[in-house]
Formats: structure tokens, sequence, C-alpha cells
């Protein structure tokens, strides 16, 4: 186990760094002054050398990018050209919260209801009700929330205008305005995970030892719950990781279009400010985020699965 953990630990160190170098390029290379920007109209030149002095945007590409690596091992993240009293730790704290919230209610409603369809569709195999939730899934699955989230709102709006009950399409805090965008960001991994779990529960359903169990008598609802489900879940840990990912990469849409105050949200306004500090670091935390996730994926099959171990 240790063995196994710290193979992928070291591997996962090389894939911050790698995002670390990959961000501070793309920022690098970007079209335009983070400077002037910050300036505005006001072009004063001693102001201009000071500010670029300051940030350490008049020396080589390579020694900022140094000075960028040995500040995030002490734990800086610098500080914002925005908001240039401001460190950039404390912007993203204020938003690693909401988008930890969204996140896990986002993973944890996508697992429910998609293992629970999954399974269904299983024991209704060739009925209408499989071809039902399978049609439904795949629509999820299928169709990108930037497509969804305009749906929503059009049902919402009609709700509103015909006096029904209907919910907020911005903001967050209050458990009405939860719902709208955790089914936006968890449906597409939904119909990803009733798929899988349907075919991995037919998949199981044909083994041998399950007839076994058949022929000695057990009951077909203990059969499914202490054999099926048990071994049909195994492959639903290896997409954890993937799942987190999508879940990361669908959060921008998702909190910008919903004005939702998390990192994605942070993330796209500093991409139009230029705020490339701000940029670095959330990009890193997102990568950090899918990295950790990986791990413990990594982790739970090795602990699920006896055969992992034994090799």
């Amino acid at each position: 186990m240790l063995k196994i953990i710290s193979r992928r630990a070291y591997s996962l160190i090389f894939v911050l760094f790698s995002v670390t170098f990959l961000t501070f390029v793309v920022s690098y290379l970007a079209p335009g002054d983070p400077i002037l920007n910050m300036m505005g109209g006001r072009q004063d030149p001693v102001r201009y050398a000071f500010l670029k002095h300051m940030y350490g945007l008049d020396q080589a590409w390579y020694l900022q990018y140094f000075t960028y690596v040995g500040n995030l091992l002490h734990g800086n993240l610098g500080f914002s050209f925005k908001y240039p009293e401001r460190p950039v730790w404390e912007l993203i704290a204020s938003g690693v919260p909401v988008s930890l919230q969204l996140g896990f209610l986002a993973l944890s409603s996508s697992i429910i209801l998609g293992v629970v369809a999954g399974v269904l569709a299983a024991l209704w195999q060739n009925t209408w009700r499989d071809t039902a939730i399978m049609s439904v899934m795949l629509a999820l699955y299928s169709v990108p929330s930037f497509v969804i989230i305009p749906v929503a709102w059009a049902i919402d709006l009609a709700l509103y205008n015909a006096g029904l009950p209907s919910l907020p399409v911005a903001g967050w805090g209050k458990p009405e305005q939860v719902i709208l965008p955790v089914f936006v960001l968890a449906a597409a991994s939904v119909g990803f995970i009733a798929r899988l779990m349907r075919n991995s529960m037919l998949e199981v359903m044909r083994e041998d030892f399950i007839r076994t169990a058949r022929a000695k008598g057990l009951p077909w609802g203990m059969v499914i719950r202490k054999h099926v489900l048990r071994n049909a879940l195994l492959p639903l840990l290896t997409v954890l990781g993937p799942s987190t990912a999508f879940l990361v990469t669908g959060a921008f849409v998702v909190e910008n279009l919903f004005a939702i105050p998390g990192v994605g949200y942070l993330a796209v306004q500093s991409i139009g400010q230029r705020d490339y500090p701000v940029i670095q670091a959330t990009t890193l935390l997102l990568a950090l985020a899918v990295v950790i996730m990986n791990l413990l994926t990594d982790i739970a099959y090795t602990l699920a699965d006896p055969r992992v171990r034994a090799e």
C-alpha cells in the first residue's frame, strides 16, 4: 500500500510542477501588459517602472518563474494585479468554501442518482423502463451544461410567469439557490455513471459465481445486494478521478452563469482583468484538487480490490 501511494505521490508532484510551468508560460506569452491594464488611463513612466519592478516583471522570464516557484514552496501566491494591496490567497480563500460545497454536492448527487439509475436499468433490462432511463441518461450525458442552463432558465421562468413555485437563477447561500447549479453541474456525470453502472451490473450478473449463488437457493435480492452490487461498484471507483476533473471544468461555466462566487468565477473574472497571479493560483488550486482526488481514487480502489493489493 505504501509503495503504491509513494509511487503515485511522486508522479503527482511532477504533474503539479508541470501545471505551474505551463500556466506561467501561457500567462507570460499572453498579449497585453498587465501593468498598463492596472494603471488604466494614467501613463506615468515612473509609476510604471516602479510597479513593474515591484512585481518582478522587469526580470527575464526564467528568473520570474524560479521566483514564482520559490514563493510557492513557501506558501506565497503573490499579490493581485487588480487589487495590489490584497494577497492572492486572500482572494482565493473567499471562493474555496463555495466551490467545495458546489463540487461536493454535485459529486455526491451524481454518484447516488447515477448508481440508482444504473442498477434499476440493469434489473429492468430490455424493458421500456430500461429504455426510458437510459434515454434520459444519454441526453444528460450528451448535452453540454451551457445548453442545459438556458433550458433550465426557460422552464424556471415559465413556472414563475404561471405563478408556480420557481427557483432563483443566481446567487449562493440559500437552499433554493443550490438546486439548479448542482443539477446542471451533476447532469453529465449522472448520465455517465448510470451507463457505466448498468454495464457493470449486467457483466457481473453473467458471472459463474452469481449462477452458483442462485443455484444454492439464495434469494435474488440478497444476491444483488451482497454479490452483484459489491462487485459492480468497483469500476465506479476508477472514474471518480476523471469525474472530479469533469466537475472542475464544468464549475467554470456554472459558477459564472449562475453568479456563484467560487474559484471558477474568480478565475474567469481574472482572465478578463489580466490578473495573472490569480489565474495561476486558481489553475494550480483546481489542478491540485484533481490530483488529490485521483490519489484518493487509487487508494480506495486498492483497498476495495484485493487483486490490486496482491499485485
